[in-house]
């Protein structure tokens, strides 16, 4: 994997719950202006910055039994892009400039995806964010977060979750849960431990993608992280 400091886009993933801080549902906003702070204060090292956000402070409708799954998944798409605009606001109000891709359609809101347009707004400058999943159910955003890595040729994944790295079992569960400062996407799959669902994980391993797993909750993860000293797991290629 090249050394963080060495490298010069990234696409970072974060999950909807995280932005709603300790009211599990909808936006925190002072959640939200520290992620956006944080953002800023990296974005001016020279990073390009790509973000994939997670619709589950809006919607968790495929645990449901009472609905067709493809019309579950497209309401998870829509909960993503709103999640999408508010954080490009955020960002816009700390003097970053933004754009929202979808991979649909989507109005006036966001801008349809492609390769070439979003490489053009990363290399003008702007933070960008890809909205809507890959536009077809039964994908994550996981899986949308492989690929728009990959698509735009990303150095590494930068995945914020709600626990801080890789660990053997479930740390909630197992209290002598073991955690790793570096695995390989082999091992992830070999153990089957859920980083990202399995879809993600065979992407990332056949295109040579590493991800860097740390938590969002710690206090200026984000830039540690980036600043290459942070306290989660490298996985590795």
């Amino acid at each position: 994997m090249k050394d963080i400091k060495d490298m010069k886009r990234v696409l970072l993933k974060l999950s909807g719950e995280a932005l709603a801080g300790d009211k599990k549902t909808g936006f925190d906003e002072p959640t939200v202006l520290d992620v956006a702070r944080q953002i800023k204060e990296v974005k001016e090292t020279g990073l390009q910055i790509a973000i994939v956000i997670g619709g589950g402070n809006f919607w968790r409708g495929r645990t449901s039994g009472n609905m067709e799954r493809t019309h579950a998944d497209q309401i998870g798409m829509l909960a993503t892009v709103m999640n999408c605009i508010y954080v490009s606001e955020m960002l816009r109000s700390v003097g970053l400039k933004t754009k929202v891709f979808t991979p649909f359609v989507c109005g006036t809101f966001a801008e349809l995806f492609s390769k070439d347009a979003a490489l053009e707004a990363l290399e003008d400058g702007y933070v960008i964010f890809f909205a809507g999943g890959t536009g077809h159910p039964y994908f994550s955003t996981d899986t949308t977060t492989s690929l728009r890595a990959i698509e735009i040729e990303a150095d590494a994944i930068l995945l914020a979750k709600a626990i801080d790295g890789v660990y053997d079992s479930d740390p909630k569960v197992n209290p002598d849960a073991k955690k790793y400062d570096s695995i390989s996407l082999e091992e992830v799959l070999d153990q089957k431990l859920a980083v990202v669902d399995l879809t993600s994980t065979i992407m990332c391993l056949e295109n040579k993608m590493p991800m860097i797993v740390f938590g969002l909750n710690e206090e200026n993860s984000i830039v540690n992280t980036v600043n290459g000293s942070f306290n989660g797991t490298y996985v590795t290629v």
